[in-house]
């Protein structure tokens, strides 16, 4: 089992995450840091280092730091400009059977609906664009919305999917839109970075994806996108499949 499995690290909570996010940014010096150095590094107490270790099924900091070395030699995945790195790292938490299944049963869903409406706002907003046109492409005609004060209508939801974006998961706009499709009885299926959210709490399914956060002046959100672009076009070759049989 690969050590940051997407099992694993959809098991981490939010301190936890920081010691993730710290020892993919400083992959190079982990392996020299003590415990003590490393939770100071990510903000945390060693409590917590030691509960990031086990969650990754190690019995303590050294074992951690053994497996961490060979995960690296394994990989073979140098640091690389850009964040590369962290976005290879995001491909090989997914490559496996349990992150396939999930999106076998997200594509199952999808098709079950008689229609599609994708949800988000700002980047999010541009790709539910994206998801919407890439779905109808492939023969399930779906809608977008990207204005956070749309209203959201009784026949709009009947018997159809909300899919609904958000890196933070807690964005209250869109919060506002999936507790409106849910008390409409729509169900809703979220695409977010993070699995104990507040949209993913309130959805009825849902696929993470676990990227550290980037903001410039705190405020503005320039977050890699690649994993929800691969999770959308992912579920949609699975529809067009689907579809064509």
């Amino acid at each position: 089992m690969s050590l940051f499995s997407h099992a694993a690290i959809a098991s981490l909570n939010n301190l936890e995450m920081q010691v993730y996010e710290c020892v993919i940014k400083n992959r190079d010096a982990v392996m020299y840091m003590t415990i003590r150095e490393l939770a100071d590094a990510a903000g945390v107490s060693t409590t917590t280092v030691l509960r990031f270790c086990r969650k990754l099924q190690c019995d303590g900091y050294s074992e951690f730091r053994v497996r961490f070395k060979l995960y690296l030699e394994q990989s073979a995945v140098p640091q690389m400009n850009g964040g590369a790195g962290e976005i290879i790292g995001f491909f090989r938490s997914v490559n496996n059977d349990e992150f396939e299944r999930q999106l076998d049963d997200a594509a199952s869903v999808i098709l079950a609906a008689e229609r599609v409406i994708f949800v988000g706002a700002g980047t999010s907003g541009a790709l539910a664009k994206y998801g919407a046109r890439f779905f109808s492409n492939v023969g399930k005609f779906s809608n977008h919305i990207d204005d956070p004060y749309f209203p959201v209508t009784r026949d709009m939801a009947k018997n159809a999917l909300a899919i609904v974006l958000s890196v933070s998961g807690e964005t209250e706009e869109i919060l506002r839109f999936a507790g409106q499709f849910s008390l409409h009885r729509c169900s809703v299926l979220a695409i977010t970075g993070h699995e104990r959210s507040r949209l993913a709490r309130l959805a009825d399914h849902s696929l993470c994806w676990h990227m550290s956060p980037t903001r410039i002046d705190g405020v503005y959100d320039i977050t890699t996108q690649i994993p929800v672009i691969y999770i959308l076009e992912s579920l949609g070759r699975r529809l067009a499949d689907r579809l064509a049989e």
